[in-house]
């Protein structure tokens, strides 16, 4: 490494002679010579696309759900940390989208179209040297996450969820929450009480939030939390979002409004590391209302990675109005590279499976749907609600950015945060 630069002398500058020796090797020339030039010119023309029709109407009612953060850094030394979070859901009704533009929307329109439309939330969580009087950071993260997910503004329906999600509410078991490490002791807790917001550790006696169920303290040091606090609570608070929608109509028992509302969630439907806990709860509920006869439409579009990057790649020599389905394997071989572990992608953390689609010859999409119980080597038929995504998703798309749906799009307008917000 080389030195950097000080107040008064220069960083120390790489020799312009270094890579003379390296490119003597036969194979860093091997390897120069194919990066140039691969031999491999079209990696899609072997994958089995498959032709799709629309023969279902659109979904009347669209729900989409994004969210942002902004870590601020003080000025002068020593650096306190914060990060802003703001997430975000919108409700659109298709006859009213189907009037906007989608090339260049008019600003009134999109005016008029989320007047009363969309429902926001924001916190702010201490990252480093921002203290609360009377609480460690440990302690006050935690506190301002439960108080958080019980905001006012949005009457603590989100908090609601997470209890309807962690107890299975939609079932008679009237079970305890998932199990977890206490956040005081750090041993394993056998779950909270059926419908507890706060309960006591059985070993320690310490209390403890049903937020603490997802594990957000196991990431955290006494005295400060890593940026992925932040980006774990965003995540966290989109799922609760969008379940948030969807468990208002099911407790109704408006299940034909249900069944023409298409919930879309920006990113992948995955919960990862100890946030899992929340994956078999949402799993389990849609295999049940797969076999109750209830359709839920929902999926996660995926911005960036490598599954957009490795649909790059493939979508070029893809037809028009196809889908691929990509099984275990070709995860972990064409796209992870990575060996066999023993266990299929996303058993631990994924409620839906990929699948690659196109559109037409200038939109493409990387989107995760729920199977319900989870299937690693998916057929179409296991997607829920497919047909009617594929016929909705073609009224929704956005021409003003590459791969864009016009939902997230418009979601993100609300939920985005800039570093230098223009008003207070």
């Amino acid at each position: 490494m080389a030195y950097q630069s000080g107040s008064r002398l220069p960083s120390e500058r790489a020799s312009k002679l270094g890579h003379l020796g390296v490119i003597e090797s036969k194979l860093v020339n091997k390897l120069v010579e194919q990066f140039e030039k691969p031999e491999n010119d079209q990696p899609g023309a072997y994958i089995p696309w498959i032709k799709y029709s629309v023969t279902e109407k659109p979904l009347r009612l669209i729900f989409a759900v994004d969210g942002s953060l902004q870590p601020i850094r003080s000025d002068n030394k020593p650096y306190r940390e914060l990060v802003f979070i703001k997430t975000a859901l919108l409700r659109l009704d298709q006859v009213a989208m189907g009037k906007v533009d989608q090339n260049a929307p008019h600003p009134l329109q999109l005016r008029d179209l989320l007047a009363d439309a969309a429902l926001y939330h924001s916190t702010v969580l201490p990252l480093k040297l921002v203290s609360v009087p009377g609480l460690t950071n440990y302690d006050a993260i935690r506190e301002i996450i439960y108080e958080s997910l019980r905001d006012a503004s949005l009457n603590g329906e989100p908090f609601e969820t997470l209890k309807w999600l962690a107890y299975e509410k939609w079932t008679d078991s009237k079970s305890n929450s998932p199990k977890f490490s206490c956040p005081h002791c750090m041993e394993e807790s056998k779950g909270l009480p059926y419908d507890s917001e706060i309960g006591q550790c059985e070993h320690c006696n310490g209390k403890v939030y049903l937020s603490d169920v997802l594990g957000f303290h196991l990431d955290m040091a006494e005295d400060s939390a890593p940026l992925s606090i932040g980006t774990a609570y965003m995540l966290i608070h989109e799922t609760l979002l969008i379940f948030t929608g969807i468990r208002h109509f099911w407790e109704q028992k408006k299940f034909n409004i249900l069944k023409e509302c298409l919930f879309i969630k920006d990113g992948p439907l995955t919960l990862r590391s100890h946030y899992s806990k929340l994956v078999i709860p949402i799993r389990k509920f849609f295999e049940h209302a797969k076999k109750e006869g209830v359709e839920i439409n929902l999926f996660g579009q995926e911005k960036t990675g490598i599954f957009v990057d490795h649909l790059e790649l493939i979508a070029l020599d893809a037809p028009v109005k196809s889908y691929f389905l990509p099984s275990n394997n070709y995860i972990r071989q064409e796209i992870q590279h990575s060996p066999d572990r023993g266990e299929p992608y996303g058993l631990r953390t994924n409620y839906g499976n990929k699948i690659f689609i196109k559109t037409d010859e200038y939109h493409y999409v990387v989107l995760s749907i729920p199977t319900g119980s989870y299937k690693d080597n998916a057929s179409i038929e296991d997607l829920l609600g497919i047909k009617r995504i594929l016929s909705t998703l073609e009224t929704i798309i956005s021409n003003r950015h590459h791969g864009a749906l016009l939902p997230v799009q418009l979601a993100n307008g609300i939920a985005s945060l800039s570093t230098y917000p223009s008003a207070k």
